[in-house]
């Protein structure tokens, strides 16, 4: 008869029951892909779809997608109920967060030396 995970770890020494446990909170706060983020927010696609203006086979598409813009990962985890936070970690700093990327600038505020007002 097989050992249940509870024995295993009751004869741990504490320290390692510790780290283990660490470990386990870590991994349930990562998620493989964005199909398994949806079912945390328990949506279906059809939602999804519904949100985004869009048939349910695309969202099924867009789940199984290795590469995508992030305007449209930006609208599917909003239409999940989330917001996308970017975060960038460069060695030997902390990490920075992006809080908005490649904003759309109206014409007039780029003006250069030369340009004179008329």
């Amino acid at each position: 008869m097989g050992r249940s995970l509870d024995q295993i770890l009751g004869k741990l020494p504490r320290e390692r029951r510790e780290r283990v446990e660490a470990r386990y909170q870590q991994l349930r706060q990562e998620v493989e892909g964005l199909r398994e983020l949806r079912q945390i927010a328990g949506k279906a696609q059809a939602d999804i779809a519904t949100a985004l203006n869009i048939k349910q086979p695309s969202v099924s598409k867009i789940e199984k997608q290795a590469d995508m813009y992030l305007s449209t990962l930006r609208s599917y985890i909003e239409a999940i109920g989330g917001e996308l936070e970017l975060t960038v970690k460069l060695p030997q700093r902390p990490a920075l967060r992006i809080h908005r990327l490649g904003d759309v600038v109206a014409p007039s505020a780029h003006r250069t030396r030369n340009t004179r007002p008329s």
